[in-house]
């Protein structure tokens, strides 16, 4: 019953593996992180663009994506003392470069570049993968896939609880206490953040949050990035670099501001969408449990506990789950559910027409 879950999110940090144990319930029993390579990356984010042979490069980079992923599940597997056949399937993400549900033809598009079967060659190891397509056919947002999973983990019947999951984009997972799930992206997260930090500090991400918490925010700027009818428009709903994006900023940005207060400035757009989307929509709730890479920003998670004093701020390690682990654990979870057969998405969520099993199969 162990399966392997990959995420590689928005903030192309690279890949993150979980091995999981399904024999009880869903327990974590290894991690490894793997970086991706500088050119691999830099391809990665690039494609997040319209450019020249695009068909091309993203197939090459599908297959680069796979590689990626056979690699840190054969380091993963090798600090385990395992073989491929303990695994009954991988659950892989892949790298999302495009994300337009229900746009242009109504169904829209997402796509998740990884080349399935290459990686099942590789790995000797089924597949699944391509897990948004079958939400998006269906009329669905595609996105989010994880609040499923965080109702199993974090939810606590009797209490109002809400899941900031804090990646490159941030989401929000609704657990209230009549035992209902509901979540939407939310903002940004850690993706202007990050494009920032890399800018001007020669870094993939401000550590700790530090270089934001010595600037100081600009009201003016914010109020003008807050203003964009995504922040207002009520779930479901999701999205990606497709609209937070580098385009995006410049448009907004007084090129007077000093950049370490521009940085300030994001990291309180971050806390702010997600606040006030908390209080809008669930202003009851006694715990928000934190997860993903933001969750280590110590000044962004202090300043979702000054914007929401009554939330009972925590982080997921607290329930047994390190934060850079839990959407890992859950595309194993949902690569578990698609081989039994049942729904991984959640009507409530996407806005699709019904339950569904997601994901496609490459048997090994």
């Amino acid at each position: 019953m162990l399966v392997v879950g990959l995420m590689s999110g928005t903030s192309l940090d690279g890949v993150d593996a979980v091995a999981v144990d399904f024999s009880a319930s869903a327990r974590a029993i290894g991690h490894v992180h793997h970086p991706y390579d500088a050119a691999l990356r830099s391809e990665l984010l690039a494609l997040n663009s319209s450019g020249a042979d695009e068909l091309h490069r993203a197939a090459l980079a599908a297959n680069g994506v796979a590689r990626a992923y056979a690699g840190t599940v054969a380091a993963l597997l090798k600090t385990l003392g395992l073989d491929g056949a303990a695994v009954r399937a991988i659950g892989a993400h892949g790298q999302t470069v495009r994300h337009r549900p229900r746009e242009f033809d109504g169904n829209g598009y997402t796509l998740q570049l990884l080349n399935g079967a290459l990686l099942a060659e590789l790995s000797g190891i089924a597949v699944v993968c391509d897990f948004r397509s079958r939400d998006l056919a269906a009329g669905g947002e595609g996105a989010p896939l994880v609040p499923a999973f965080h109702a199993q983990v974090f939810g606590q019947p009797g209490h109002d609880v809400a899941v900031l999951n804090l990646g490159g984009i941030a989401n929000l997972t609704l657990l209230p206490a009549d035992g209902g799930v509901t979540g939407f992206d939310c903002g940004p997260g850690n993706a202007l953040l990050d494009f920032w930090s890399l800018r001007h500090l020669g870094q993939p991400y401000d550590a700790d949050g530090a270089w934001a918490a010595g600037g100081q925010v600009d009201q003016h700027l914010l109020q003008a990035l807050l203003a964009d009818g995504f922040f207002g428009r009520p779930p479901p709903k999701s999205t990606g670099r497709d609209l937070f994006n580098e385009a995006w900023l410049s448009t907004r940005l007084d090129t007077r501001l000093a950049p370490r207060d521009v940085m300030a400035t994001l990291a309180e757009l971050t806390a702010r969408g997600a606040a006030d989307a908390l209080q809008a929509l669930a202003p009851a709730t006694a715990r928000l449990v934190v997860c993903g890479g933001g969750a280590f920003n110590r000044h962004l998670m202090a300043r979702l506990a000054a914007l929401l004093p009554r939330a009972g701020l925590v982080s997921s390690a607290e329930f047994g789950i390190p934060p850079d682990q839990v959407e890992a654990i859950a595309f194993a979870w949902l690569a578990q559910a698609h081989l039994e057969r049942r729904a991984g998405n959640r009507v409530a969520v996407t806005g699709a027409r019904g339950e569904r099993v997601l994901g496609a199969l490459y048997p090994a």
